[in-house]
C-alpha cells in the first residue's frame, strides 16, 4: 500500500490495486472506496483513463524522489509520493539497525546509478550518501549504513543495478 498527499489538501491517502481483471481493467481502492479503473493508454508522460465511467487525462510534468508535478483534467498539482519512502530504502539497504556490523551495503531496488558521492578511501558517516539512483523515473539517494571507511565501490555512473547488488564495502 502507497500513501500519497496533494499539496495543500492536509489529508493524505492510501491507494492500491485490489483486482486486476487484466486487458488494463482494475478494482483500485482509494483509502476505504473502491472504484472501477480502465486505462486506456499510458507511457512516460501521459495516462488516459475511465474512473467510474469518467474520461480523465493526466500529463506528468517532472517528478523526483518524492514529489511528482502533474495536471489532470487541465488542473496542475503536485503529488507527495510516499513520504518514508528514503527512510525505507536506507532501512532495508542495511541502515537503522542496531550493532550494524555488515560490510557490504547493498541496493534495495533496480536503478540507474545517477551520480556517486564518495570514492575508495573516503571516511563515511552514517546516513552519508554514498550514490544516487534513478528508478522509475525517481531519484533515490543510498545512504551508508555504517560509520566507516569505504573500502570499495562496487557500481560505476551510468551502470545499472538490481535489487540485492553490492554498491559499496564499508569497513
Amino acid at each position: 500500500m502507497t500513501n500519497y498527499k496533494i499539496q495543500d489538501i492536509e489529508k493524505s491517502f492510501n491507494g492500491h490495486i485490489v483486482k486486476n481483471f487484466g486487458n488494463n481493467n482494475f478494482i483500485i481502492k482509494i483509502n476505504d472506496d473502491e472504484h472501477e479503473l480502465k486505462i486506456i493508454t499510458m507511457n512516460s508522460n501521459k495516462i488516459e483513463f475511465i474512473l467510474n465511467q469518467t474520461y480523465h487525462r493526466a500529463k506528468y510534468l517532472d517528478q523526483s524522489t518524492n514529489e511528482m508535478n502533474i495536471v489532470i483534467d487541465n488542473v496542475p498539482m503536485t503529488i507527495n509520493l510516499h513520504t518514508h519512502f528514503d527512510k525505507i530504502v536506507y532501512k532495508n539497504s542495511g541502515g537503522g539497525g542496531s550493532g550494524s556490523i555488515k560490510v557490504g551495503l547493498k541496493s534495495q531496488i533496480p536503478g540507474k546509478v545517477v551520480s556517486i558521492s564518495v570514492a575508495d578511501g573516503d571516511s563515511v558517516q552514517k546516513g552519508d550518501v554514498v550514490c544516487t539512483l534513478e528508478s522509475m523515473k525517481m531519484q533515490v539517494q543510498i545512504k551508508a549504513h555504517k560509520d566507516g571507511v569505504v573500502n570499495s565501490i562496487k557500481v560505476k555512473e551510468t551502470g545499472t543495478v538490481a535489487k540485492g547488488d553490492l554498491i559499496a564495502n564499508i569497513e
